[in-house]
């Protein structure tokens, strides 16, 4: 895309919502009965082609928030942005999984330390069910603890931990620890208030989610009401229906919409075979007509930032 036409978008997309900034709602609680909306974008850090669009949706799109995935190549990339951006809104993507065929990375914490969470290669776990036969719990937090400590030695303002294909929540045992964690951190963490939207992914997790609820927000650490994310699609018009029926479903309470953003090119090609997907997630979340539909529904795209802040608060 030109850069001319960036500009424009640029320029649409603030005359259209306004930035996500904090200003908008300083002061303020969530309102009963409101939609609130965490556009989220998945991936940063993988390589440069999704970093590139991630910051891109951020500053030129509605993007509101992402997270970085600390093992991988371009991880100090997607850091230095962070640092240099305190205004964005930046979490650790915690990985545990390692999914393409020839794009691999390891832990980050010294091999040795963490030998349950490598294949025979050295690199992390191809799947979440590998992870979840192999992985020891006390080695899954001394790399967790390992992937949040470099985020913040490199200056990642960590807003909040999330999950890369699911891997903290592959055992009821690891899901403790990335609770634990969270509460540590003092960060929120990716987790659904409903246990039976979790009961979905992992059933074994479900029967833990009202006690780990409770241990959140005792801290002041908002948890989630619903969660979103599509697979499917790969025209431009498959994928935009998708995400228009799903805010136009949205429910009341905090909703994250989980994206991957990146331009379609030959190293993300290289990468994944979701090049064209994840430029497609970039296009329609800059796109000022999907912007003015979000408006146009009422819903409040926030981050986690004020997701945090605006749930210590009454709303007025």
């Amino acid at each position: 895309m030109k850069k001319t036409t960036l500009v424009v978008l640029a320029a649409t997309a603030a005359l259209l919502y306004g930035s996500v900034s904090q200003a908008a709602t300083e002061g303020k609680g969530l309102e009963p009965g409101k939609k609130y909306l965490i556009i989220h974008a998945d991936d940063a850090g993988m390589c440069h082609s999704e970093n590139m669009g991630t910051f891109d949706s951020m500053e030129k799109g509605i993007v509101s928030s992402a997270s970085i995935m600390v093992p991988c190549p371009w991880f100090k990339e997607a850091a230095e942005y962070a640092r240099n951006h305190p205004e964005k809104d930046f979490g650790v993507h915690t990985t545990l999984n390692c999914e393409w065929k020839d794009y691999r990375w390891g832990p980050v914490a010294p091999r040795d330390k963490v030998p349950s969470l490598v294949d025979e290669e050295g690199y992390l776990w191809g799947s979440t069910e590998k992870l979840a036969k192999h992985a020891k719990v006390d080695e899954v937090e001394i790399e967790l603890r390992a992937q949040i400590d470099r985020a913040k030695q490199f200056g990642v303002p960590v807003t909040h931990l999330d999950t890369h294909m699911g891997g903290v929540i592959a055992r009821p045992d690891i899901a403790q620890v990335y609770i634990k964690l969270g509460l540590e951190y003092d960060v929120p963490i990716l987790f659904i208030r409903d246990p039976k939207q979790l009961a979905e992914e992992n059933p074994a997790i479900a029967k833990y989610v009202n006690g780990a609820v409770k241990q959140l927000e005792s801290q002041g650490l908002p948890v989630l009401d619903n969660l979103a994310q599509y697979y499917g699609g790969d025209t431009l018009e498959e994928r935009y229906d998708n995400y228009r029926k799903c805010l136009a479903d949205l429910k009341p309470g905090v909703t994250q919409l989980i994206i991957h953003c990146g331009y379609d090119d030959e190293e993300l090609r290289a990468v994944t075979s979701s090049a064209n997907r994840r430029n497609l997630d970039r296009v329609i979340f800059m796109d000022p007509k999907m912007i003015r539909e979000i408006k146009n529904l009422g819903i409040e795209v926030i981050t986690w930032k004020q997701f945090r802040d605006m749930a210590g608060k009454k709303a007025k």
